[in-house]
């Protein structure tokens, strides 16, 4: 008998302290800020290097490797980051974004916007992969081809090459979605894009 109420006990106390706080996980509203400058080359606190040019964010106290979409509540705008950095520690801010990733959800010039967190996935940091879509010796057809993906919904960053190219490269693909992302582009004309496991720098 008293195991039983010692069971209950615990059951109870589970839905009091943890379900909450997976729920919270869950979707988040509050203020992001973003970072670069200084810090980008620098070792981020998950002992990767940071790339202000990548969509990475930092947060509290998400696993690192975790995909969040971002959604920007002013505009609407969107996109996918992976945590690979703790902060903001600025009372009241919630997510710290690499410059890419404020560049995607419109918030360079304000500096602070409140945006909505909504958890993808929950990835080791070597399941996230990226592709290639392609590759433009002239960045306006690079642009061109971002934005064309970006309206399926797929987080994109140019990355440029000391050779002058400029690839147009889908970030933060979870390996379990690899095939399903594969098959979209696909659909949309891009037969055989290049798979890139990243080497990621520590």
């Amino acid at each position: 008998m008293h195991r039983r109420v010692k069971q209950r006990f615990l059951f109870l106390l589970f839905f009091i302290l943890v379900i909450p706080v997976l729920s919270a996980f869950v979707s988040e509203q509050g203020y992001a800020s973003w970072y670069g400058g200084k810090f980008h080359g620098r070792r981020t606190a998950s002992g990767e290097i940071f790339n202000t040019n990548s969509l990475t964010a930092a947060h509290k106290t998400l696993p690192f490797g975790t995909i969040v979409k971002v959604t920007n509540i002013a505009n609407g705008k969107f996109t996918l980051v992976r945590i690979n950095d703790r902060g903001p520690f600025v009372p009241g801010r919630i997510i710290d974004l690499s410059r890419a990733a404020a560049e995607e959800i419109g918030m360079i010039g304000s500096g602070v916007a409140r945006v909505r967190l909504d958890i993808v996935a929950r990835a080791k940091i070597k399941d996230i992969l990226s592709i290639q879509v392609g590759a433009f010796k002239v960045e306006e057809n690079a642009g061109k081809l971002k934005k064309k993906l970006e309206k399926y919904e797929f987080p994109v960053v140019l990355r440029y090459a000391d050779n002058g190219i400029v690839r147009v490269v889908i970030e933060n693909v979870v390996k379990k979605d690899l095939e399903s992302t594969l098959k979209k582009l696909s659909g949309l004309g891009y037969i055989n894009p290049l798979v890139i496991h990243e080497n990621i720098k520590k």
